[in-house]
């Protein structure tokens, strides 16, 4: 049988630091490609260079499948009315939502839209749990005695210690939750999930609790702030939210940093009774003067914990998981869907 030909369109940027060799191999073994270099460095914007789209335009219609990434156009009817034989589209990595596809006009073509962003989840839901365990015994504030020379001291405030038994709740429960869901199994934590965009089966097939987003805030032990950055989870963790936190509790944000409001967590922390551990702030860097960096019952870290600390990434090696699938006639698994893009700008408090 005649192999599918696949169009990559992104960046020089991208084919150096996103695909390998290995993986390219793997592409082979099921599929020809070519690669259309379009320059531009946005995350979520695309490439609007009249004379670019007019070349990806007229090239596409020999391909069956394309992987979009930095610097490609926007996949919309100006070139999806050219592309013929295009079965499936897929993002590397845009952040979320595929702001280079317009999925409504793939759908109506019936194409598939996939989006592998969730690689970098995987290393990120690792770090949560490390500052799940780190939070719950108050490092910031043993870290600091131990480097100002200070004697041991059994005394601290607050102190939750052990995480077996203990509740976790999880705001937001997508690639990153799933896995860090995975990751808390062999701690025999109990898990009450609040997001309002899984199916309720989820909460049977994983196992947990699934329920609002005040239960979580004031019944957990832990809590543990997932949820991408989009219009409607900006701010989501305002000063009401944070206020509901019981004292001795722990609060994990790796998600974004403006879905938190930054003075309410610091006021929140001022009164030392509940631990934080953060892997993102808003604004970064955080500025040298704000108070979050003096705080001892905070564990702040600098938003790197996607970083693998290798040149491999999984992103590229989950979008030829995903073709691979496509074109042997099974399901996919990154499927952007209504339901994602709801995701984008639906109110998560309803």
């Amino acid at each position: 049988m005649t192999k599918p030909k696949v169009l990559l369109v992104f960046s020089r940027d991208t084919r150096e630091g996103y695909v390998d060799d290995d993986q390219l191999r793997r592409l082979e073994s099921f599929a020809t490609w070519d690669w259309f270099e379009c320059e531009g460095r946005g995350i979520q914007q695309a490439n609007q260079d009249g004379k670019i789209v007019a070349d990806l335009a007229q090239r596409i219609g020999a391909y069956e499948g394309a992987i979009v990434c930095h610097g490609a156009p926007r996949f919309d009817a100006t070139i999806l009315d050219r592309a013929e034989k295009l079965k499936i589209i897929g993002e590397l990595e845009g952040d979320r939502f595929a702001a280079r596809i317009d999925v409504d006009a793939a759908w109506a073509r019936d194409i598939r839209t996939v989006d592998t962003t969730n690689a970098s989840s995987y290393p990120v839901a690792e770090w949560a749990l490390g500052l799940i365990l780190l939070s719950l015994r108050n490092i910031g504030t043993q870290f600091r005695r131990v480097i100002s020379g200070q004697p041991r001291d059994k005394d601290i405030t607050p102190y939750r210690g052990v995480l077996r038994g203990r509740r976790v709740g999880l705001i937001g429960c997508g690639h990153m939750g799933r896995r860090l869901i995975s990751y808390l199994r062999p701690f025999d934590v109990d898990l009450w999930v609040h997001d309002p965009y899984l199916p309720r089966e989820m909460a049977d097939a994983l196992d947990f609790l699934q329920t609002s987003l005040d239960n979580v805030l004031t019944q957990c032990d832990v809590i543990v702030c997932l949820v991408p950055l989009t219009p409607a989870s900006r701010g989501m963790i305002g000063k009401r939210e944070i206020e509901l936190i019981p004292p001795g509790a722990v609060f994990v944000n790796v998600s974004r940093g403006p879905v938190v409001d930054s003075a309410a967590l610091i006021e929140r922390l001022r009164k030392n009774d509940i631990t934080a551990g953060l892997e993102v702030w808003d604004p970064e860097p955080i500025p040298a003067d704000s108070e979050i960096r003096q705080l001892h019952n905070a564990f702040v870290t600098p938003h790197s914990s996607a970083y693998r600390g290798d040149e491999k990434n999984e992103f590229f090696e989950l979008m030829v998981d995903e073709f691979e699938r496509f074109f042997h006639g099974h399901e996919t698994k990154f499927d952007l869907t209504p339901s994602s893009r709801a995701n984008r700008t639906a109110d998560p408090h309803r």
